[in-house]
């Protein structure tokens, strides 16, 4: 179980990863502090283009605002390094479909600082095809101290695993009724980030996809609009 999680500055909550300082941030970021690193999980970015080319019409609106929700979160940190925890990209076809606009937000975030892209299963094909059209470089996992940072988390006992991939997201009881929201979570050994893209789903933290992860009962942080809230497991539906 984390212990003793505390208000940040932003509104965060500071916990600790493996005995790493981290700042769970109410973007859905991670700020891992004594190394300088903004991590970032599931953008997937042109999600909305990528449906309709399909037919299935979407506002297409999705890259541009998640990448302005980044942006802030870049202003507001000025991090050394930024890590993208794969499927940042929607289809291997997501990169060519963007619009210059984003292509020059992407430049603009990434300039002089270390940007990495790590590999996801929705993105791998882009990142290797047109990894020329954008800032940065491609990798597959990341060692971060005592982090290791990779796009899905591995079944047993991962200590310092940061990953992303399920979009955890916790159901809690609000207004009356059950409300979803995109959440972390984490026992303080392990953590998976929620899906920062703007046209992201959620599974359920109790899903067993997600629930067997956990030797023991881990805390959901959810993401509020001024603060992050630590949801202990029995509170959750």
């Amino acid at each position: 179980m984390v212990l003793a999680p505390r208000r940040s500055g932003c509104g965060g909550l500071a916990v600790r990863i493996a005995g790493e300082r981290c700042v769970l941030r109410c973007s859905g970021a991670m700020h891992v502090v004594e190394h300088d690193v903004l991590i970032v999980a599931d953008l997937h970015l042109e999600k909305g283009s990528a449906f309709a080319v399909r037919g299935q019409m979407l506002p297409p609106y999705d890259s541009a605002a998640t990448l302005a929700r980044l942006e802030a979160e870049i202003a507001a940190l000025n991090p050394g390094r930024v890590v993208l925890l794969g499927d940042s990209f929607h289809d291997r076809r997501s990169i060519p479909r963007m619009a210059d606009s984003d292509r020059e937000t992407l430049e603009r975030m990434a300039f002089g600082r270390d940007w990495l892209w790590l590999e996801g299963n929705h993105d791998r094909e882009a990142l290797g095809a047109d990894l020329d059209r954008l800032p940065g470089s491609v990798i597959e996992t990341l060692s971060l101290g005592a982090l290791r940072l990779v796009h899905e988390p591995m079944p047993g006992d991962q200590p310092g695993e940061v990953a992303g991939h399920l979009h955890p997201s916790a159901r809690v009881a609000a207004y009356g009724r059950g409300v979803r929201k995109p959440c972390f979570i984490t026992d303080g050994r392990r953590i998976i980030l929620p899906a920062f893209g703007a046209f992201t789903g959620g599974l359920n933290v109790r899903d067993p996809a997600i629930a067997s992860l956990f030797s023991t009962p881990p805390l959901a942080a959810v993401p509020g609009k001024d603060q992050v809230h630590a949801i202990a497991w029995p509170n959750l539906l």
